[in-house]
């Protein structure tokens, strides 16, 4: 395997790592409701960091933006925002459909879609070739682990009470996880159809790596509108907005991790996609999502979350777990 495909790869897996964890510290918040730290996360995560980092990494970054190709720039908006949407789609449906068929459902349908949709509509050449066929067979692999952590989920949902616990609008909640995984991959997309902003930042003396940062900004500015104002929504409707005060250094501290860690998974994602070539957002996605799912998986064993599961949940974990392993074997090598 190339060198620059091997730390494609790693860094695309460190990415998983990042986005798999950056939730974590919302456990931390103490007083704060859940609009309150994913409002600030917006903020932090999608606004603030993003800006100082393509400010500092991007030379004549307003160039770049007036002068980019108008399709990219208009693409990483469109699918930048269609992202954010997603978003807050993946939290209502998971909070309507439940945590393990819901999130089963939604990363049932951002695998393959971040996967494909790039594939067919910019290289279809590749499809019929045997790069395609091992991102064929590992998507397909993943899917297979999303669906044995979806059933471990639900199998300790039940064991906990969960399928006892009524469900409102079973069909409106369907509808709403069908629409988180049609708009959440978009954030992918915006990657792929936003090329265009990368290379002027390049033209424009940016380094490869750090020319991905102008996708960045213009997809997770896009994309912070819908998740702020859902979150505020929710701030609002509790009559909580006061409730911001409370242990307001501690509590901005980690939501503003969480934004931080979110936008470093989204960065390294980037630098490893850049270093996998033109085929980066096709092979990185599943990989990134792959390791995603894993650190999700392993956080909440270690945080006490699966404390009482019952043997066969844990045993459904597992091999969910050693699945998405396997999917990322299969996908790397194909690629190598």
């Amino acid at each position: 395997m190339k060198p620059a495909i091997a730390w494609g790869i790693l860094a695309v897996l460190i990415g998983g790592i990042f986005n798999g964890s950056f939730v974590a510290p919302m456990k931390k918040l103490d007083g704060w409701r859940w609009g309150h730290g994913w409002f600030i996360y917006s903020l932090i995560g999608l606004v603030v960091v993003p800006f100082i980092a393509a400010q500092w990494t991007v030379p004549g970054l307003w160039t770049v933006l007036a002068t980019a190709d108008r399709s990219a720039l208009i693409s990483s908006v469109l699918f930048g925002f269609g992202w954010g949407i997603g978003s807050v789609l993946f939290g209502v449906g998971v909070d309507r459909m439940g945590l393990a068929v819901g999130y089963g459902l939604i990363l049932g349908l951002i695998a393959p879609i971040g996967t494909f949709v790039p594939l067919i509509v910019l290289h279809p050449d590749r499809l019929w070739t045997k790069q395609g066929a091992s991102l064929l067979a590992g998507t397909l692999i993943v899917l297979g682990g999303i669906y044995l952590c979806a059933k471990a989920g639900k199998i300790r949902e039940d064991a906990g009470g969960g399928a006892g616990r009524p469900r409102q609008g079973f069909a409106v909640a369907l509808l709403i996880c069908f629409l988180a995984g049609v708009f959440s991959p978009m954030l992918n997309l915006s990657f792929a159809f936003g090329a265009g902003l990368q290379r002027r930042a390049e033209e424009l003396g940016a380094t490869p790596n750090n020319a991905t940062n102008a996708i960045w900004l213009v997809t997770l500015l896009a994309g912070f509108l819908p998740n702020a104002v859902y979150a505020l929504k929710r701030v609002f409707d509790d009559n909580a907005l006061p409730e911001f005060r409370l242990h307001a250094g501690r509590n901005m501290f980690w939501a503003s991790l969480m934004g931080v860690l979110c936008f470093a998974s989204f960065l390294v994602y980037g630098f490893g996609a850049t270093a996998l070539g033109d085929l980066g957002p096709v092979v990185g996605w599943p990989l990134f999502m792959s390791m995603a799912l894993i650190t999700s998986n392993t956080l909440g064993r270690l945080s006490g979350e699966w404390q009482g599961a019952p043997p066969r949940a844990l045993r459904y974990s597992l091999a969910g777990i050693g699945t998405l392993i396997l999917a990322i074997v299969v996908i790397s090598a194909g690629n190598a």
